[in-house]
C-alpha cells in the first residue's frame, strides 16, 4: 500500500513539474514587455531597466525559469545580497530558515510566491484567495445537483432498458454532453434571468456576495442557481449514462437474482443490493469531475458574473495580467491532481484489487 501511495504521489507531482514547465514557456513566448505594462507606456529606460532587474527578467530563460522554480517550490535557495532577485525578502516571502551554508546563501521553508499582479500589485496567491470561496460553492453545489439527478436518471434508465423512457433519457444525456458549457450558460441566463425573470425572480448576472453603493455586502444564493445549473449540465449526463451501464451490469448478476429469488421487495433489491454495489465507479467519477469542476469554469463564471477563480481568470486575461494567469492554472492543476490523489488513494484502500500490480 505504501508503494501504490508513494506512486500516486510520485505521478502527481512530474504532472505538476510538466505544467509549470508548460507554463512558464508558454508564457515567456508570448508579445508583450511586462515591465513596461507595470510602469505604463510612458515609463523611461532608466525605470524599465530596474523593474527588469527586480523581476530578474534581465536574465537569460534558462535562469528565470530557475528562479521561477525558487519561488514555487516550498523549500528554496535564497541570497542574502538584497540586489540579486533571490534575495530573502520579507515582503515576498512568508518563510522559516532551515541553514545557512557559505557566506551568503540560506536554506528556507516557506509558502509558495506566485508574484504580484501587474494591475493591482498585489500577491497572486493572495488574489486567487479572494475568489477561491465562490468558485468551491458553485462546484460543490453543481456536483451535488448533477450527482442527485445524474443517479436518478440513470436507475430509472436501467430499469426502462430499451423503453421510450431510455431511449428519452440517453437523447437528453448525449445532448447535455454535446453542447458546449458557454452556450448553455448564454442561453440559461437570457431565457431564466431575463425573458422568464419575472416568474423565475431571478438575474442574468450576480455573484455570491454583492456590495451595495456604501460598501454593505449582501449574500444573495439565488444567484447560486442557474450558474450551478449550467455547469452540472455535463456531469450529470455524464453521471447518468455511468450509473445507467453499471446498475445493468449488477443487475445481471446471480446474487440479484438469487436476493429477488428469496421474496425480497423489489426495491429493496434495488437500493440495498444493486445501487450498492454500483455506486463504486460512478463515485469515482464523481470525484475526479468536482476536481474538474473545482479548476474553474470560466466562461460560465464570466458569462454569469460569478466571481470565482474562472472569473479573475477571464480578467486577468483581458488585461495581459500574466502572473494572474500563470498563478491561476498552476492552482487549478494543482487542485486537481490533489483530489485525484486522494481519491486514487481512497479507492485503493477501499478495493484491493486497484493495488494488484
Amino acid at each position: 500500500m505504501i508503494r501504490f501511495i508513494t506512486k500516486r504521489i510520485l505521478y502527481g507531482f512530474l504532472v505538476l513539474a510538466g505544467v509549470v514547465t508548460v507554463v512558464f514557456l508558454l508564457f515567456n513566448v508570448l508579445p508583450g514587455d511586462p515591465a513596461r505594462m507595470l510602469m505604463g507606456q510612458r515609463a523611461d529606460a532608466e525605470s524599465l531597466r530596474i523593474i527588469k532587474k527586480d523581476l530578474g527578467l534581465d536574465r537569460p530563460l534558462s535562469q528565470q525559469f530557475v528562479m521561477y522554480i525558487n519561488d514555487l517550490s516550498i523549500i528554496s535557495v535564497h541570497d542574502k545580497n538584497p540586489d540579486d532577485y533571490l534575495y530573502l525578502d520579507e515582503e515576498k516571502y512568508d518563510y522559516s530558515k532551515i541553514f545557512e551554508y557559505g557566506e551568503s546563501s540560506v536554506v528556507v521553508f516557506k509558502t509558495p510566491y506566485l508574484r504580484r499582479s501587474y494591475s493591482t500589485k498585489r500577491k497572486v496567491s493572495e488574489t486567487l484567495a479572494d475568489y477561491m470561496l465562490e468558485t468551491t460553492i458553485l462546484a460543490l453545489a453543481s456536483i451535488l445537483l448533477a450527482a442527485f439527478i445524474g443517479i436518478l436518471f440513470g436507475i430509472i434508465s436501467a430499469l426502462k432498458k430499451d423503453t421510450w423512457i431510455d431511449r428519452f433519457l440517453l437523447f437528453l444525456s448525449i445532448l447535455g454532453m454535446s453542447v458546449p458549457s458557454f452556450f448553455s450558460a448564454i442561453l440559461i441566463s437570457y431565457f431564466f434571468g431575463y425573458v422568464l425573470s419575472d416568474i423565475t425572480g431571478l438575474n442574468m448576472t450576480g455573484s455570491l456576495v454583492e456590495y451595495d453603493d456604501f460598501g454593505n455586502d449582501t449574500v444573495r444564493l439565488y444567484n447560486l442557481i442557474l450558474p450551478a445549473l449550467t455547469l452540472g449540465i455535463r456531469p450529470v449526463s455524464a453521471i447518468m449514462q455511468l450509473t445507467r451501464s453499471s446498475m445493468l451490469d449488477v443487475l445481471s448478476q446471480d446474487y440479484i437474482r438469487t436476493a429477488s429469488a428469496k421474496g425480497l421487495r423489489f426495491w429493496k433489491v434495488i437500493i440495498k443490493h444493486a445501487l450498492k454495489n454500483a455506486l463504486n465507479p460512478v463515485i469515482t467519477a464523481i470525484s475526479g469531475m468536482f476536481a474538474s469542476l473545482l479548476a474553474g469554469a470560466l466562461f460560465v463564471e464570466w458569462i454569469f458574473g460569478w466571481k470565482g477563480i474562472g472569473w479573475v481568470l477571464f480578467d486577468a486575461l483581458t488585461k495581459f495580467d500574466l502572473p494572474i494567469v500563470m498563478g491561476g492554472v498552476l492552482l487549478t492543476a494543482t487542485i486537481f491532481v490533489v483530489i485525484n490523489i486522494i481519491v486514487d488513494i481512497t479507492y485503493g484502500l477501499l478495493d484491493p484489487r486497484v493495488r494488484v500490480q
